[in-house]
């Protein structure tokens, strides 16, 4: 049966309201009754094994009750029961299934090379001491050019936010979007001024600072994704909000959710081992960690986990 006929079916049934009573709020009240009849079931279920609790077509009552309040508060809230559905499949797949690589859209694929994120490179976080007795971590890319400032931590505890370029990098890497990125590599949309400014500008940078900022201060409270494999759909909802004039926006909240642990799967390992390479793959939405060797002179790999990294143009060492 199709929910807009089964819609049509329940509302046959539905009694008129007491004279001065909200319209909806017996099915409202009764949804509410209705789900803890479910919950209680099952708990009978749980308490005393499922050869003691309610029947197949017991459960299958309540959940037809719980159904049929749907259905008539839905109509009485000026709502289609096929079209929550559908919105409700929709979110369920924005939320839980990341977009394919072969569906990724390629945001400068019609660039010149020279603007495109490169689809494969390596960037080396080199922990380097200064006069003044700080340790700065120094940020190269793959041709041996320095990307970016310096940077530290910034903040009165040291808490390893130094390394936070690894989340710009699994944007990058999962997303296929990161201005920050853009901006170390010297891979900014110059062709384009309009794209240039929009896109990969002073305000995309703030924003995706923010982000990582926003993120990074979530990830605390969590002990920064060590044991931890998803986040709270709501800081996903504010990412998807931040990112609403922006391209990235026609990715999914998985994405998200793919690339902020692939970046502290990186992190991880860079604060681990006080610095190491990172090889990004947007073909595979990778970031493979490379160990420093103990000489320094040469790196060993260390693992193929996905990590993340990148440089901050707004947070350089004093």
């Amino acid at each position: 049966m199709h929910f807009a006929r089964y819609q049509q079916a329940a509302l046959k049934t539905l009694q008129p309201p007491a004279d001065g009573t909200d319209p909806a709020l017996v099915p409202l009240l009764g949804l509410i009754g209705e789900a803890g009849s479910v919950a209680t079931a099952y708990k009978k279920r749980l308490r005393d094994g499922d050869d003691s609790g309610p029947s197949k077509p017991q459960l299958r009552e309540e959940l037809g009750d719980v159904l049929w309040y749907t259905a008539t508060l839905a109509h009485l809230l000026g709502l289609d029961l096929e079209d929550i559905a559908a919105a409700s499949l929709e979110k369920t797949k924005d939320r839980w299934r990341a977009t394919p690589v072969t569906e990724r859209p390629h945001f400068d694929a019609d660039y010149p090379a020279y603007e495109q994120l490169p689809r494969r490179t390596t960037v080396t976080f080199t922990p380097t001491p200064q006069p003044n007795g700080r340790t700065v971590i120094v940020l190269t890319r793959e041709d041996g050019v320095p990307a970016g400032d310096p940077l530290t931590s910034a903040s009165h505890i040291e808490d390893d936010y130094r390394f936070h370029d690894a989340f710009h990098l699994a944007h990058a890497a999962v997303l296929g979007w990161s201005p920050v990125t853009r901006f170390l590599l010297d891979r900014k949309r110059r062709s384009r001024p309009g794209i240039d400014e929009a896109e990969d500008g002073g305000r995309a940078i703030a924003i995706e600072e923010g982000i990582s900022a926003l993120v990074f201060s979530y990830a605390s409270r969590h002990h920064y994704f060590d044991d931890v494999r998803h986040v709270d759909h709501e800081l996903l909802i504010t990412l998807d909000h931040m990112t609403a004039h922006l391209e990235v926006s026609v990715l999914r909240a998985a994405d998200w959710e793919k690339a902020i642990m692939t970046g502290y799967a990186a992190w991880q390992q860079l604060r681990k081992h006080g610095g190491g390479s990172l090889e990004l793959d947007l073909d595979a939405q990778t970031l493979v960690f490379t160990e420093p060797s103990p000489s320094g002179e040469g790196e060993v790999p260390r693992s193929s986990t996905p990590p993340g990294a990148s440089h901050n143009p707004s947070d350089s060492a004093a």
